[in-house]
């Protein structure tokens, strides 16, 4: 049979039952999802909260726990980065802030409900069947939260519920993605109340968080949900919420199929149960039916509801082994299998937010190597979820990738930004994206390869039945079939073969597909004529009409069919019903089907008053023991006017019935016999004419009955050649319909692929028009000069501030820069140019125009969005103003250097720790020193120490701290090679050439001659 599922599918479904919907101690199925320990007595574990935190958590953890009701039927596990070398204090910590018992978790504990558990430290945890296991923490490193929630998942199912508060990094965001694909709820802390934001921030751009709330919140939501009762098996089996003949179920999937057009009621069902059961959960709905009237009134819900039941959860390389497989077994094959012109074809189905049409184009890349850059490749990657499309088109991914991807493959093949990473453009082009229905929407042709990795699991029956045949269809003859680890080809492996049994590779056998599109052109025509008729109003009469008749068939027969007719508010017959003729008959002249041109005599007037009091008061009537005269006899009739149904529109139709009155029996009694007799006598003649001319008519009758016979007989024989041609000519039609049918297949499957490929220009074009703009706009409003130029030094493209500065017009595009008469020396330009093409290594000098303006050239490699240079970038920034301020500075220091030198008194200038910075020529010659023992020495440490004196020290230290100066300060010393000498010192404060660093200025004079001069007069006075 076609549909019947091999032992190994079967085997498989049955796992994936017995992971989704356990059976409870009743023996009925627990649609709640989730591990139900038997043997446990007691109160029930309704679910299993994880709640996973790092820096800051401890303090949210405490808040979440002191508002959370002790009672409340689960289980509460922490899972927190902790030291692994010192032992830990949440037990003590937390237990006085509720009163469930909290315990650190030991191997094997069986969780039981109202109790807190916590993760010890150094040690990874898992869950399996409602018992905590412990392993060594270096088994999964740091990532101890994503570990314990993905165990969570596989384990409890829908019963699962994550909660990420403070903490750094990204663990948790893998797990809540893992929980939100069994059905289990997950919560978010609000990160402007975390201490730490990452890991919230983290959870929340995975987009599977369904709360966003501060941790008192959080609490208060767990316990609505816990009082909900939702996950109390008992009430969810005995109130049957989905039993078999529910039909809230069939009306939640009408709501969903108005609002996107897709028929969920084809998916597995186990996975639309625990999906809509979720959704119940999160907002405290008990009952099925009251979920569905609650989708009638809220289309956001319903938007929700269609997100939750398309699965997104993906990642990159998921289970790297198998496209290891891919790089060794499939695409060898491939590529040894085609033509050099002929470009690899893949299809990955169920793309998501892009991940794994990615990998697949890395992958591919890698074992290509230097031949990818020769070999054409196309991956088009389709979705039925429009926003995750968009997501993958964009191809920026969290940080968290890491987990996944290779640091060499981040380096080569991602770009950091802001978000995390963004796929390179290399691997961008090669993907194009599109919403697609893979089974009800033209699938794509001569594919090598197609990825249905981890989406027909969720199919059913009717859906695969279609599947199978698309995909064999879509694959050319050595083509390749991709899928998850958890499905296989199954009932239908009369169309592939087994290449890869682990990893669940196919290849296409050679049969003939028994695809048969339900795409036709006839439907597409019916659909059309469809569209017109309602739009003129046509297709509601046809319609209408239909429906009426329906309706008259239904009246009829419980009836037992009398004859009638159905007539319209314009009293015209639309349809004769049974023989009419002893009623009615066509009347002379134009043809008419009104029916009161039609009716015998004798019914027209109490038929008339009948269909009145039909009309006015919209109920059935019925006249009694009117006469028609038929043949010169008069017959008895009762008449029926029947109002059908309630039509929409405002047209009214109504079913007539003529039943002709059987004769009453003969009265008994004592006349009995004479009124016979005389009936008898009366009759008598009439019956034998009658007789007579009955049988004249039989006679007649058989031999026009053997005429009709014998021309019905030649007619078959006619016919029957007749029929043996056509057999004939329709073979040939149905070979040519094949051929046709197959030309048209491509046809549409090409036409799927360019409305993908023009899909994805548009998004190209506008995303270029708006780069374009930028760019446009940024050239426009920078005052520095910029001009690109490629790697042959063909100008780019410039900006306005170029034209002016490189003698530069609009028609220069394209042509050598060394072509054109700039305002600066061509050959010191282009030498500069081919050393930063030729080194790659940036540079910048100073250049002078022909009018002697100066410039600082930077010339920067070009660099593409694939990291390739072609040609490079140079801006010329404006320091005219800057050179000419250096110049007149520098005129203006050596213009007071030659003052200085000419003066003869020695002068000494000092930084602010009183070391000499220079001297002039004077102090040199004064003091028979040279410029190596005077500059950087303190003025305390020259010669002898002969001016280490305290009060010339305080006197220089006033200077720098209150700006002060002094004159004429008298020192007297014995200097060496110099002898005795008396100075006279005077001193202030100057400011260095930066206008900010305090110098201080000292003069030494000599009066050594005019002292002993004086002395020498004191001594000899002169007589006047």
């Amino acid at each position: 049979m076609a549909n019947k599922k091999s032992d190994k599918e079967n085997h498989i479904d049955q796992k994936e039952e017995q992971r989704d919907l356990p059976v409870a101690r009743t023996g009925e199925v627990d649609v709640s999802g989730g591990f139900i320990n038997d043997e446990r007595p007691g109160k029930e574990l309704c679910a299993v909260v994880s709640i996973g935190a790092s820096a800051g958590g401890l303090d949210a953890f405490m808040r979440l726990l002191k508002k959370l009701p002790g009672d409340t039927g689960m289980a509460f596990v922490l899972v927190q980065h902790l030291d692994p070398k010192h032992k830990s204090a949440l037990t003590e910590i937390l237990s006085t802030v509720t009163s469930m018992p909290v315990s650190e978790v030991e191997n094997k504990t069986v969780m039981k409900p109202d109790q807190v558990y916590i993760i010890p430290p150094g040690k990874a945890m898992s869950v399996t069947k409602g018992v905590l296991n412990l392993i060594p923490r270096a088994a999964r490193q740091s990532m101890l939260i994503d570990f314990f929630l993905e165990s969570l998942a596989k384990d409890q199912g829908s019963k699962a519920i994550g909660v990420i508060l403070s903490g750094t990094a990204t663990d948790g965001s893998r797990g809540l993605k893992e929980i939100k694909k069994v059905g289990g709820i997950t919560f978010a802390q609000k990160p402007q109340t975390a201490k730490f934001d990452s890991m919230p921030l983290n959870a929340i751009a995975t987009g599977v968080v369904d709360f966003v709330l501060t941790s008192e919140e959080i609490a208060c939501e767990l316990a609505k949900i816990a009082r909900s009762g939702i996950f109390e098996v008992k009430k969810t089996v005995n109130g049957k919420l989905f039993s078999a003949n529910a039909d809230e179920l069939n009306q939640i999937f009408t709501v969903l199929r108005k609002a996107s057009g897709t028929n969920f009621s084809e998916y597995r069902e186990l996975t639309i149960r625990r999906r809509i059961l979720r959704r119940m959960v999160l907002h405290k709905i008990e009952k099925l039916g009251d979920y569905a009237n609650y989708l009638r009134q809220n289309p956001v819900e319903v938007a929700e509801l269609y997100q939750d039941l398309l699965i997104n959860v993906t990642n990159f390389f998921r289970e790297p082994e198998a496209f290891e497989t891919l790089k060794s077994l499939v695409f060898p094959c491939i590529m040894k299998n085609r033509s050099p012109e002929e470009p690899v074809r893949v299809w990955v189905t169920g793309c998501s937010t892009g991940e794994e049409a990615y990998s697949i184009a890395i992958v591919l890349i890698e074992f290509l190597g230097d031949d990818a850059f020769n070999t054409p490749i196309q991956i088009f990657a389709t979705d039925i979820n429009e926003t995750l499309i968009k997501k993958a088109r964009a191809g920026i991914y969290p940080k968290n990738i890491e987990a996944d991807v290779s640091l060499e493959r981040l380096r080569r093949f991602f770009v950091k930004v802001d978000e995390g990473y963004q796929i390179t453009k290399t691997i961008r082009d090669l993907c194009v994206f599109a919403r697609q229905d893979m089974v009800k929407d033209p699938p794509f042709s001569r594919l090598n390869l197609i990825s249905c990795r981890n989406a027909i699991i969720y199919f059913g029956p009717a859906m695969l039945k279609k599947l199978y045949p698309v995909l064999h269809y879509a694959l050319n003859q050595k083509g390749f079939l991709f899928l998850g680890s958890s499905e296989s080809v199954g009932a239908y492996a009369n169309l592939f073969n087994l290449v890869d049994k682990k990893h669940k590779i196919y290849s296409k056998k050679a049969v003939a597909s028994p695809f048969i599109p339900e795409f036709t052109a006839s439907e597409y025509m019916a659909a059309t004529m469809e569209n017109r008729e309602k739009a003129s109003g046509g297709g509601a009469n046809a319609n209408l009409k239909s429906k009426v008749l329906e309706e008259a068939d239904r009246i009829v027969l419980n009836q037992y069919a009398p004859a009638g007719v159905i007539i319209n508010s314009d009293l015209d017959i639309i349809q004769f019903r049974g023989r009419t003729g002893a009623y009615l008959e066509p009347a002379s002249g134009k043809p008419s089907l009104n029916l009161f041109k039609m009716v015998r005599d004798g019914l027209s007037f109490g038929l008339h008053s009948a269909i009145n009091q039909a009309q006015k008061e919209n109920i059935p009537v019925r006249i009694e023991g009117l006469h028609v005269i038929n043949n010169g006899r008069v017959n008895r009739v009762n008449v029926d006017v029947i109002p059908i149904g309630e039509p929409p529109g405002k047209e009214k139709y109504f079913l007539v019935l003529f039943e002709k009155v059987v004769p009453q029996a003969l009265p008994e009694g004592e006349n009995a016999g004479s009124v016979v007799a005389e009936m008898k006598q009366a009759t008598l003649e009439d019956e034998n004419s009658e007789l007579i001319r009955l049988e004249h008519e039989l006679a007649a009758t058989k031999e026009n009955l053997q005429s009709i016979i014998e021309k019905h007989e030649f007619t078959n024989d006619a016919l029957r050649a007749a029929n043996e041609e056509i057999q004939s000519s329709n073979e040939e039609l149905q070979s040519m319909n094949e051929e046709l049918e197959t030309a048209k297949e491509e046809l549409q499957s090409s036409n799927e692929e360019l409305m993908t490929l023009n899909d994805e220009v548009q998004n190209r074009n506008l995303e270029l028009g708006r780069i374009s703009s930028d760019l446009f706009n940024l050239f426009r409003s920078i005052n520095i000069p910029v001009v690109m130029l490629s790697n042959n030094l063909h100008i780019r493209c410039f900006n306005p501030a170029a034209e002016k500065t490189f003698n530069l017009i609009a028609t220069d595009v394209g042509r050598p820069i060394t072509d054109i008469n700039t305002n600066f020396s061509n050959s010191d330009l282009e030498q500069a140019i081919l050393e930063v093409i030729d080194t790659l290594i940036s540079k910048e000098q100073e250049m002078q125009d022909r009018y002697g303006r100066w410039y600082s050239v930077q010339i920067r490699p070009y660099r593409t969005m694939e990291n390739k240079i072609d040609g490079v970038v140079i801006s010329y920034g404006d320091i005219d103003t800057v050179k000419k301020s250096l110049a007149l500075t520098r005129e203006a220091r050596d213009y007071a250097e030659a003052i200085v030198e000419t003066v003869r008194e020695p002068l000494l200038v000092l930084d602010a720790g009183l070391h000499i910075k220079s001297s002039n020529k004077a102090f040199y010659q004064a003091f028979m020193v040279t410029p190596e023992e005077t500059v950087n020495k303190s003025v305390f440490e020259l010669g002898n120490g002969q001016w280490d004196i305290p009060q010339l020290r305080v006197l220089l230290e006033d200077i720098l701290c209150n700006n002060t100066l002094f004159e004429d300060f008298e020192v007297a010393h014995n200097f060496p090679q110099l002898g005795y000498r008396k100075m006279l010192v005077n001193a202030r404060r100057i400011v260095g050439s930066d206008n900010q660093t305090k110098l201080i200025l000292m003069a030494i004079e000599d009066v050594t001659e005019n002292s002993t001069a004086q002395k020498s007069s004191a001594k000899h006075p002169t007589d006047n």
